[in-house]
Order: C-alpha cells, then structure tokens, then sequence
C-alpha cells in the first residue's frame, strides 16, 4: 500500500529515540528495580488550585467547543504576561494557544516552513526537533554545540551555515539537553544575523521558569527590532507542574498569529475551554513550584558532579536550567546507546544516550535531575560502580 512521503520524512524520528526509556517503563512494569533518569517529568504534582480551578470549569460546564486561537481570557493573560516580562506591549493579537509546546512548535513551523527550506537548529537538539522539522518537508541544518563554549548557539557557527535557503533560526533556551542559556549579547548577535538574512527566530522557551540561581534569562522578544521575525513557544508543563494536561502557546507577530490560525483550526479547532481557565489562573500568578524546583535541581547536578566528574575519566556538564545533566563516557570507548543500555540491564538505572538529542552529544548521556535525591545518590553509586568494568552484553 501507499503512504505520504512524510511518513517517509519522519521514519526513525519518533519513538525510536526513545527506546531506553521504553524498555526502562516496560521493566519497572515487572516489577524490576529501575531508577529512571530518562524524561523531564517534574517531581511535584500539579497545584491543588490549578487541579481545582480546571474541575470548576468542568463543573461549571465549560467542556463545550473553543476556538482555533484560544479563549479570549487565556489570550488576554498572555498578553498581560509577556508586556510584564519582556517590557514592552503584547496584545491578544499576539497569542495563539495550542495542546503543549510540541503541538504549538508544529504548528509554527508548518507555518514558516515548506519542502526545501532549511532551518539552523542546534546539535544537539531536542529529540524531537529532527521530526518537527521534517515533517514540514524542510531540512534541519545542525550547527555544532561546544562544552567549552557552555553549549552556548555562537552566532559565527550559525553565519558559517546560512545559505540563501535558510528560513528559520531555530532556538532553545534554556537549552535541552544541555540547560544552557543564552545570555543577552548572544541573543542579540543571533538576531543581528536574523535581520541581516530575513530570517525568522523561533525560539523554545518553556524552561524559562526553571532558570537556576545567578542565571539571567533573556529572550529575543526582549528586543523590539526583532518583533516582526520572532515566534516563542512555552506551556505549562514544566513551570506548573502540569504536563499531562497539554496547555502551551506561542507569541508572535499579529500577521503571524492570523496566518496560523487557518492550520490550528484545521489541526484541532480548539483546546479544552476547562483547561484554558486553568492555564489563565497559572500564567496570572507566579508558579508555586518552579522555583523550589529549580533548586533542587540544581542542588542533584552538583550532587552528581561530586560524585560521577572525574571518575575513570567520566565528565560531568554542569546545567544553568531545566531538569538534566550531562555525563560524558567517551573515555569508556562505548557509545552513549550501548553504554546507556548496558547500565540499564545490569544496574537498573535509565538515561537517555546522547544520540537520541543528535550527532555532537554522541558518547554522552543525559541523567534527569527529576528523582529523589536518594534515587540520584543510589543512581550515582550504580554507575560508579559499572564504570570500572563497563561492559555490553
């Protein structure tokens, strides 16, 4: 039988990259003694008020039909939301609300992109980056991320990799996996290249909340003269604890945001009125729970430095944000996938094998921070102790 070629496009993009965790799921499910350090799942649950605020609506009976922008309150807090944090207006114009931030980064990029564009995005990336922009038909051009550098995009790597079929300089910051961040020059050198080469900037931004002490975040929306050719996309998900619950959104120009609304309206038509009444009270109050979750995960990146950077020639990379860190093997002479696969069946432990975020974190792994300090110390001394003999089986 015959298939779309983006069925072909997406091949090997999907679950695939996910594999560790799967079989890490699949054995806790027999019962098996796993410590999963594979996904970003916040380690607090949801705000009891959030939870009560969408029960209300659905009580209230707000579980009718939306609309493909969103609800007029939800848009209006989102406005007020950004004009507070960026310094400058935002308008209900300016936002688009969508089921998380992977349905909102699909969206955007079906709007800027089609077959043979290219897109500048990080390497290493998001492991599902490759497929957002593959499925557009455009092709991701990776630009190097450098350890001594902090992972940091550099705007001289990226002009290196413009050529006149570049449409969109794909951002993340904070950065996953790496918990990069960008600074403010850097930002502002990115975007000098995105006028100079009429560019768009879209930049992921739903760590942004989760910024450790003594890090600055800046976006590019921070800069008026960017405005016109700037997308960000964020969600719920990580600030507020609520990831099962598919509330994102992206902000940009009004000419964008009407251009996008044809393809929301025929992705979906709308998001859950009762969960955007519950996305308007938590974008309106600070999150209850993102800073303790900042520090306690930056507090477990430095727990697994002490323990892990320096032994049997592991190196660990220090995050600025978000839930990971990173721990390259390369001196074990394996791969991050058999390494990773190998410390899953015979010590239980799961991480996600560098490759899996793209070429330039190959023999590295990624460890969420998102466990219980016990779990990262027990974590810790498993894999102290499979390093000195690492071996595949």
């Amino acid at each position: 039988m015959r298939y779309s070629h983006l069925t072909d496009r997406l091949q090997g993009l999907g679950g695939d990259k996910w594999a560790i965790h799967t079989l890490a799921r699949h054995m806790k499910r027999e019962g098996r003694d796993v410590i999963e350090l594979t996904i970003g799942e916040p380690d607090v649950p949801c705000p009891p008020d959030l939870i009560q605020a969408a029960t209300a609506a659905m009580v209230a009976g707000r579980t009718g039909y939306s609309n493909g922008r969103g609800e007029p309150d939800t848009l209006a807090a989102l406005a007020q939301r950004y004009t507070a944090r960026r310094g400058r207006r935002f308008g209900p114009e300016n936002a688009m609300t969508l089921p998380g931030t992977q349905t909102a980064l699909y969206a955007v990029l079906c709007t800027l992109l089609g077959p043979g564009d290219e897109v500048i995005v990080a390497d290493p990336m998001y492991a599902t980056y490759e497929g957002l922009i593959a499925a557009t038909g455009a092709r991701a051009v990776p630009v190097t991320l450098h350890p001594e550098q902090g992972f940091r995009l550099q705007a001289a790597d990226v002009a290196a990799h413009i050529t006149p079929r570049t449409r969109v300089l794909f951002i993340n910051t904070p950065h996953n996996p790496t918990g990069a961040v960008l600074r403010a020059d850097e930002i502002a050198a990115l975007g000098a290249l995105a006028v100079a080469h009429d560019l768009w900037i879209v930049s992921d931004e739903v760590y942004e909340d989760l910024v450790f002490d003594g890090v600055t975040f800046a976006s590019p929306l921070d800069l008026p003269e960017l405005a016109d050719r700037t997308v960000v996309t964020a969600s719920i998900s990580k600030s507020h604890a609520a990831p099962g619950f598919r509330s994102g959104w992206c902000i940009g120009p009004a000419e964008f945001c009407s251009r996008m609304l044809p393809l929301s309206e025929t992705l979906l038509f709308g998001s859950q009125p009762f969960i955007a009444d519950m996305t308007t009270r938590a974008i309106t109050q600070n999150s209850p729970v993102a800073r303790g979750m900042a520090t306690r995960f930056a507090a477990r990146a430095q727990t697994i430095h002490a323990r892990l950077h320096g032994l049997d020639g592991l190196s660990v990379h220090r995050p600025e944000a978000g839930m990971f860190a990173l721990l390259d093997i390369r001196a074990t002479g394996l791969s991050g996938k058999a390494f990773a696969h190998a410390l899953l069946m015979q010590t239980g432990v799961a991480c996600m094998p560098g490759e899996s975020f793209g070429t330039g974190l190959a023999g590295w792994l990624r460890l969420s921070l998102t466990q219980s300090d016990a779990a990262i110390e027990s974590a810790c001394t498993r894999i102290a102790a499979f390093t000195e003999n690492p071996r595949t089986i």
